[in-house]
């Protein structure tokens, strides 16, 4: 009974809703009706649409790699003082000038590499009263080609110069004021070197020439000019040297063969904080005894984009020249300039 009632529930509601579309569906006869209909809002192209190939011209692009990085550094500083003359505090007016060019070449394909770097500093100073003296003098040039053996390891060979521009005195009182005498000038000394040996480098920052074969020529062009000069301090006493520089009295060069190591380190340390330092220490095979060593360290740091705080520090020992450790600082302020920025 159940079943039976529930089909006739399903037929019942098929013709309820059947009956219920009837009603709701009402057809009506638009033959003689005059309807308009609006026009779409939408453009209508009419016609055919032609397309057309367009031409694009190739673009070349240039392949060619340029293996050349290259830095130069120009530098100016200025320091200058002035006191009137009833200044109760002290002082003397002065005014110092100097000047740096560092230029930068790096030459890099696939395992070899080459790399030349120029450095030129000179500057004066000049107090009221006193003779003018300069403050800063040199030349420095090193060359240094390499071949890649392994990941840290470079095979290398390097030519090294050093010099002064201009000549240098020793200053000593008189009753008509400064009295100089002359000590050094270009080429006088001046230092060629010549390298072949192993390079350590495990990064860009950081590096260690080993030279096991190194030859150094010491050259002293105007021995005589420096012997006059030093008798002329006291005529009364002869000069009793025998050689300037390691170079004999009468000789212009001498030759050295030695075992060389050289360190470099170059790092950005801070923001804007630049460390640059150079250790290098020379043993020539003949005379253990004669170890020369110079340290160079400089510390550069940015204050905008023209001007810097530079302090630069030498520390010399060279037994040649004396038997004391040498020492010179500068600690400058000026405008820097830089290619390519």
């Amino acid at each position: 009974m159940k079943g039976i009632y529930a089909c006739l529930l399903i037929v019942f509601a098929v013709s309820t809703q059947s009956i219920a579309q009837e009603v709701d569906t009402i057809p009506i006869e638009i033959k003689d009706m005059d309807l308009k209909l609006k026009r779409s809002p939408l453009p209508v192209i009419k016609g055919s649409i032609e397309f057309k190939p367009v031409e694009i011209s190739p673009v070349i692009v240039s392949t060619k790699i340029n293996y050349w990085k290259t830095k130069t550094s120009i530098g100016i500083n200025i320091n200058q003082a002035s006191f009137s003359d009833n200044w109760k505090g002290g002082g003397v007016n002065s005014l110092a000038v100097g000047g740096l060019v560092n230029y930068k070449a790096e030459y890099n394909k696939d395992s070899y590499s080459y790399v030349s770097e120029v450095v030129l500093q000179y500057g004066k100073i000049k107090n009221k009263n006193q003779l003018q003296k300069k403050n800063n003098d040199r030349i420095f040039w090193d060359n240094k080609a390499a071949l890649q053996l392994s990941k840290n390891w470079y095979f290398f060979g390097s030519v090294t110069f050093e010099s002064q521009f201009d000549n240098g005195f020793s200053y000593a009182g008189g009753t008509d004021g400064e009295v100089p005498t002359l000590i050094s000038r270009f080429m006088s000394p001046g230092y060629l070197t010549e390298s072949v040996g192993f390079e350590y480098k495990p990064s860009k920052y950081f590096s260690t020439r080993i030279g096991t074969g190194t030859a150094r020529q010491t050259f002293v062009l105007d021995n005589e000019g420096l012997l006059a000069a030093d008798e002329a301090r006291d005529p009364n006493n002869p000069s009793t040297k025998t050689d300037f520089y390691g170079v004999p009295i009468g000789s212009t060069f001498r030759n050295d063969l030695a075992f060389q190591v050289v360190t470099a380190f170059e790092k950005d340390v801070f923001q804007n904080v630049n460390l640059k330092t150079r250790y290098a220490v020379f043993v020539p095979y003949n005379n253990f005894g004669y170890i020369n060593h110079r340290l160079d360290v400089a510390v550069t740091a940015k204050i905008n984009r023209f001007m810097n705080v530079s302090l630069t520090g030498v520390g010399l020992y060279d037994r040649n020249t004396d038997s004391k450790i040498q020492g010179s600082q500068t600690l400058a302020m000026g405008f820097m300039f830089i290619f390519p920025r």
